[in-house]
């Protein structure tokens, strides 16, 4: 069974911050690394179509948007935001950092993992004012191996 901790060198502080300082992974697990979100659809083709990227004016929107094209792989996955270890930011104002981390905590709800913000000038799409990207584990992914397999069919066959 994979545990997963947020890691609290002081828990009477950690109400303070939106974050944990680090995240525990006992493992065996199977970890989905996800790609970058913005506001713009999770599928859209490329090269780019304008169309297909208009962004909100509003970063609590934007962050609503990525959150949700984010939960379409968590779901797909059949994880949760607790199944998030790790989060990158990234911010082309971090003024605005309250107001995305308003609308990610509705998600995570008293969960914090891991994360990192990081303020860069421009993202892949004009007007894109916050990209997010995650890293969830999950309970292993265990195909059935050859050998138990071809062990049943002996067993059937003896009967």
């Amino acid at each position: 069974m994979t545990e997963i901790k947020a890691v609290q060198p002081r828990p009477e502080e950690a109400a303070t911050m939106p974050y944990a300082p680090a995240v525990s992974l006992e493992t065996p697990a199977e970890l989905v690394f996800i790609s970058g979100a913005t506001s713009s659809p999770l599928y859209h083709q490329h090269p780019h179509v304008p169309e297909e990227h208009v962004q909100p004016d509003d970063i609590r929107e934007q962050t609503r948007r990525a959150m949700e094209n984010i939960k379409i792989v968590l779901d797909h996955k059949k994880l949760t935001w607790r199944n998030v270890i790790k989060v990158t930011k990234y911010l082309t104002d971090m003024r605005e950092a309250d107001a995305m981390h308003e609308v990610m905590n509705r998600y995570f709800g008293e969960w914090r993992p891991a994360s990192t913000t990081i303020c860069i000038n421009n993202l892949s799409s004009p007007g894109a004012r916050v990209e997010l990207d995650m890293i969830a584990a999950g309970p292993p992914n265990q195909p059935p191996r050859h050998g138990d397999t071809e062990i049943r069919r002996n067993k059937r066959k003896l009967k």
